[in-house]
C-alpha cells in the first residue's frame, strides 16, 4: 500500500506503574533520518526505539518524543542532605552576624534550595523499562503507520487521476501529429505551384520532401513510450512498500519524452498540448515527492 512521508502517531498506556506516552511525527526526508526525545534517565533507548521505527519506515524525517512518569509510590524517596544542611544553616547565620540582621532562619526559608533535598527511586531494570517503553512505541508506530497510509490512498488516487489526463492528451498529440503532415504538403505544393507559376510540379519530389518532414516531426515512438512509462507508474503504485524512489524515475522519463515530442512536433496545437502534459508531470512529480 502507498504511504505518504508525512503522518502522526500516538500511544499512551501505563505499563508496571509507569505513565508512558510516545508521539512520532515525519515530514518529508529523501532518506530515513530519525531524532529521538527522552527523558535523561532514558537516554539509553535510543538506538533500540531507532530500530524499531526503521523496521516499518524507510523515508522521511522521523521524530519520536518519549514522555515516561514513574507513579510507584514505593520506588521514591526524599531525603536530607544533612552535611550541606547544616553547612547552609551556619552560612546563614554567619550572614546574620556580620551584617546585623534578623536571624529568622525557618524551615520555609530552607525549602527554596534544591541542593538541600535529594531524591532517590528505587532501581528498575533497563529490561523492564525496555520492554515497557518498546510495547507503547510500537502501537504508536502503528498508529503512525496507518495516517500514513490514509494519506498515501490519497495521493495515489490524485496521480492515477493525472496520469488518466495525461493519456487524453497522448491520444490528441496522436490524432493531431498526421495531420500536420497533410498540412505541410498541402503549403508546399502551395508554395511550389506560386514559384513555379503554370509549371508542372514535380509529384516525386513532393512525395520525397513530405516523406522527409513526416520523418522529421513522428512522435509516434515517443507516445508509445510515453504511455508504457504512465502504465509502469500505475503498477508501481499498486507495489507494498518503498515505491518514492522509482515513481522519482518514471516521472524523469516521462518528462523526457515529452520534452522530445514537444522539440519533434511542428504545430502550435500540439504545442499546447505538450505545455498541459508538462504542467500535470510536474503536479504528479510534486505528489510523489511525498510519497515513501
Amino acid at each position: 500500500m502507498v504511504r505518504s512521508m508525512t503522518g502522526f502517531g500516538r500511544a499512551k498506556d501505563v505499563i508496571n506503574e509507569l505513565d508512558i506516552t510516545v508521539e512520532i511525527k515525519s515530514v518529508n526526508h529523501r532518506y530515513f533520518e530519525f531524532s529521538c526525545r527522552l527523558p535523561r534517565a532514558y537516554q539509553f533507548l535510543e538506538e533500540k526505539l531507532k530500530g524499531l521505527c526503521s523496521q516499518s519506515i524507510s523515508r522521511g524525517k522521523v521524530e519520536c518524543s518519549v514522555f515516561v512518569e514513574d507513579n510507584a509510590s514505593s520506588g521514591t524517596q526524599i531525603t536530607v542532605d544533612k552535611t550541606y544542611t547544616e553547612a547552609y544553616i551556619n552560612a546563614l547565620k554567619q550572614l546574620s552576624r556580620d551584617y546585623h540582621l534578623k536571624n529568622d532562619i525557618k524551615v520555609s526559608s530552607l525549602i527554596g534550595n534544591p541542593e538541600i533535598f535529594k531524591l532517590r527511586k528505587n532501581f528498575r531494570p533497563d529490561e523492564e523499562i525496555t520492554e515497557a517503553v518498546l510495547t507503547v512505541v510500537s502501537e504508536a508506530v502503528k498508529n503512525f503507520i496507518a495516517m500514513r497510509e490514509v494519506e498515501g490512498e490519497r495521493l495515489k488516487t490524485d496521480v492515477l487521476n493525472r496520469s488518466k489526463t495525461i493519456l487524453e492528451k497522448v491520444a490528441l498529440v496522436e490524432e493531431r501529429s498526421p495531420e500536420t503532415v497533410k498540412a505541410y504538403r498541402a503549403r508546399l505544393e502551395q508554395k511550389v505551384r506560386e514559384l513555379l507559376e503554370d509549371a508542372k510540379v514535380d509529384e516525386q519530389r513532393l512525395i520525397t520532401e513530405t516523406a522527409i518532414f513526416a520523418d522529421k516531426v513522428a512522435v509516434d515512438e515517443e507516445t508509445v513510450r510515453l504511455r508504457s512509462h504512465i502504465k509502469q507508474l500505475g503498477t508501481v503504485l499498486e507495489s507494498d512498500r518503498d515505491v518514492g524512489k522509482k515513481l522519482d524515475f518514471i516521472i524523469q522519463e516521462m518528462n523526457r519524452e515529452t520534452n522530445t515530442i514537444g522539440s519533434k512536433a511542428q504545430d502550435v496545437e500540439i504545442a499546447h498540448i505538450v505545455v498541459d502534459i508538462k504542467s500535470e508531470i510536474e503536479k504528479i512529480r510534486e505528489q510523489i515527492q511525498n510519497i515513501e
